[in-house]
């Protein structure tokens, strides 16, 4: 199998970082770019806002998770195209969120954890799933 040492003058390869690059300049992209990084940080602050950071494994595994969104969803809106996939890996890990409180060893699925947890996991859920399926949600343009 031979390489094309040409590749990044490729039509297509060209066309497609030119629509990941509309994609990412919109406002929508953007704002859900931002609301990310706010979720991420409350997950990973929550253990001390909602006030379970006596739950030491629950408090670590928020503080790695929301660090690790954090990551995965900030590089987005700079460098979708090489980026894009990351997405799902911030899917996985607002999924985890979710379900920390009955997974994690020892008993901390209280109220507060259960509550704080569904909830931030949720809207990471939301957030990160309206991120991965931006690139193929671009509309066309009307041509007269």
């Amino acid at each position: 199998m031979t390489t094309h040492p040409n590749i990044e003058l490729h039509p297509d390869l060209a066309e497609m970082r030119t629509r990941f690059e509309r994609v990412t300049t919109t406002p929508r992209a953007q704002a859900v770019e931002a609301l990310a990084l706010v979720t991420g940080l409350y997950i990973a602050a929550s253990p001390w806002i909602a006030g379970f950071s006596g739950l030491s494994a629950l408090a670590i595994t928020n503080l790695i998770a929301g660090l690790a969104y954090c990551l995965c969803m900030g590089g987005l809106g700079s460098a979708y195209e090489r980026t894009h996939a990351m997405a799902w890996t911030a899917v996985v890990i607002a999924a985890w969120t979710i379900v920390a409180p009955w997974v994690v060893s020892g008993s901390v699925n209280t109220t507060r954890t259960v509550v704080s947890n569904c909830i931030a996991g949720g809207i990471a859920l939301v957030l990160a799933l309206a991120m991965a399926s931006m690139a193929g949600r671009e509309r066309p343009t009307r041509s007269g």
